[in-house]
């Protein structure tokens, strides 16, 4: 059974800070790739960060230099954590965890709100 589980997410002044994490079981997430995206309203889903099983990033230039993610494979769990420093406006979104790439047909969790005021 699919379970994606994220939270952390918060009202959260600019220049502020969060820590996203998300527990992913199921359909083989321990040996994949993962990945944080975001959806802002009115925008389409992006990408925002990946790590490999093996603990290699990468990043989208938007957040290079200020967001971290990691991972820790408990089991059948992947427990991914997303560190986000130095928040602007536009990091504004619903945030999510998944594999990546995406897959036809793929389940979402119910994301974290984030909101950065300016």
């Amino acid at each position: 059974q699919v379970q994606l589980v994220e939270s952390g997410g918060g009202l959260v002044q600019a220049g502020g800070s969060l820590r996203l994490s998300c527990a992913a079981s199921g359909s083989n997430f321990i040996i994949s790739t993962m990945g944080w995206y975001r959806q802002a309203p009115g925008k389409q889903r992006e990408l925002v960060a990946s790590i490999t099983y093996g603990g290699s990033t990468n990043y989208a230039d938007s957040v290079k230099g200020r967001f971290t993610i990691s991972r820790d494979n408990v089991k059948n769990t992947v427990n991914l954590q997303m560190q986000m420093n130095s928040l602007k406006p536009e990091d504004t979104a619903i945030y999510y965890c998944n594999k990546y790439p995406l897959r036809i047909g793929i389940t979402w969790g119910q994301g974290t709100q984030v909101t950065v005021s300016s």
